[in-house]
């Protein structure tokens, strides 16, 4: 009869320690209803779009002289990367080696600079100040792009935050410094990554350009 309770004892402990604790089923119920709730609420959320309509290619050159603010949209959804000139105010179409000093690619940002490019070019990531209360720009640490199969820049590889529920890439709050193929400086931030057809590939940057040559943005 001992025997017999005692096996009946050691089952019922067995039994009891299989069971999950009741604390753990809780927590669990709590994150899947917490999951289930943040993806319905993000399906709801109407995405907003900005737009702007592809800048026409007409270079015209700056001179020697603080352009800027000003905004240009650059369409890269074409195989191929679209370049974008500074000292003209304009993507550019074929452009000689050191003829331009951004390149565009859908999402993907460009210098000219690097062991595979011709210019002095880089880029630097300022963080999240003010393009338009901006003074100075720095003369170091410009990252120059990777070389490789799939080329990128350092500084501009993860400009914009990405929704896994939308699908929507936004830029972030950061302002980016360019040293230009010639040497010159520019500054520039991302304001939309979507054509009027709420197509992605068209990147619109509001920037800042020294023709001077020097560093200081002031007005």
């Amino acid at each position: 009869m001992t025997e017999h309770l005692d096996t009946l004892d050691g089952e019922a402990q067995t039994q009891s320690s299989a069971r999950p604790p009741v604390a753990a089923i809780t927590i669990i119920g709590f994150l899947l209803i917490g999951a289930v709730l943040y993806v319905a609420s993000s399906l709801r959320r109407p995405v907003q779009l900005a737009f702007y309509p592809v800048s026409p290619i007409n270079p015209r050159e700056v001179g020697e002289r603080l352009v800027g603010p000003t905004l240009l949209t650059v369409d890269g959804r074409a195989d191929g990367l679209a370049y974008l000139d500074f000292s003209t105010g304009s993507v550019v179409e074929s452009p000689p080696s050191v003829g331009w000093d951004l390149a565009f690619e859908r999402f993907t940002i460009l210098a000219n600079g690097g062991s595979d490019f011709a210019g002095e070019g880089g880029i630097r990531d300022l963080g999240a100040v003010s393009l338009d209360s901006l003074t100075s720009v720095p003369t170091g640490g410009y990252a120059e792009n990777t070389s490789g199969r799939e080329v990128s820049n350092p500084a501009t590889a993860e400009w914009y935050e990405y929704s896994w529920t939308s699908h929507i890439l936004s830029p972030k709050s950061s302002v980016f410094a360019v040293r230009t193929a010639d040497g010159r400086y520019a500054a520039f931030e991302v304001l939309s990554y979507y054509c009027p057809t709420a197509q992605a590939g068209c990147t619109t940057i509001r920037y800042r350009y020294q023709g001077a040559g020097g560093t200081d943005f002031k007005p």
